[in-house]
């Protein structure tokens, strides 16, 4: 099926490894432009060298996504070196877990506020765009309650309230806005990887509750994002793609 992608210009946050890289190298697979953002300079370039090295334009930066202004700079710069934009995907976590004073304050800075805050800096460029569209990734522990509840359920599931809200704000500017919810995930560097290596109970035991009787991949979740994000999904805005492998069991 062809997405109707390329030449569309994506920018997605935290591109460097894991589920925002397996995005970031869905949309170049399609033919889409895209531009990245990490905290790690090194990571980026090498980053944006593999995309471009695609065929297609890419653009990074390193920074911040906690600081509001850094993140502004380069939803417009990146607007500038793509010509426009045609997708959002905000997906940084902090991923802090827990029930402390630091972790809600992280949770709250990264998770929630770096989305409200590159959604703010790329709606006057995606209002231009003939399809815009905004996916914010959130999680299984935002959808159901999980070991991962307090700080980082608590602000996965207001995501999910946040883009609901947003479809429906944003669907007279022709910018569709929609949620993925990864279930367990596992990558090179991942969280998921620390996890096996120095709290292997909970890893196991996470392992044993996936019916498929594995987790997913990266690439696994980039699909459901790109898809979202292509004017294929036209349709569709509001709503909350669960990629789990039949992990949660809510209706």
């Amino acid at each position: 099926m062809d997405l109707g992608l390329k030449g569309k210009r994506a920018v997605i946050t935290g591109a460097t490894k894991g589920i925002g890289r397996a995005i970031a190298d869905a949309f170049a697979a399609e033919g889409a432009n895209v531009s990245i953002c990490a905290r790690n300079a090194d990571e980026v370039a090498a980053a944006v060298a593999s995309l471009k090295a695609r065929g297609i334009k890419a653009y990074g930066r390193a920074l911040d996504v906690a600081d509001p202004g850094a993140l502004a700079d380069w939803i417009s710069a990146s607007a500038a070196e793509l010509g426009g934009i045609d997708a959002l995907v905000c997906n940084v976590s902090a991923l802090a877990v827990g029930d402390s004073a630091e972790t809600w304050e992280k949770s709250f800075r990264v998770d929630m506020m770096h989305s409200v805050n590159a959604v703010a800096a790329a709606v006057p460029f995606l209002e231009k765009s003939t399809g815009g569209s905004i996916v914010l990734i959130s999680s299984v522990s935002g959808f159901e309650v999980d070991f991962a509840a307090g700080s980082y359920g608590a602000f996965k599931a207001a995501l999910i309230h946040y883009a609901k809200g947003l479809s429906r704000n944003l669907v007279s500017k022709r910018i569709r806005v929609n949620c993925v919810s990864p279930g367990n995930t596992y990558f090179d560097g991942g969280i998921w990887q620390t996890i096996e290596k120095n709290v292997p109970d909970l890893f196991n035991s996470t392992l044993k509750v996936n019916p498929t009787g594995k987790f997913g991949t990266p690439a696994e979740v980039a699909s459901g994002v790109v898809f979202l994000s292509s004017p294929v999904a036209s349709r569709v805005s509001g709503t909350n793609l669960v990629i789990d492998g039949a992990l949660t069991v809510a209706v």
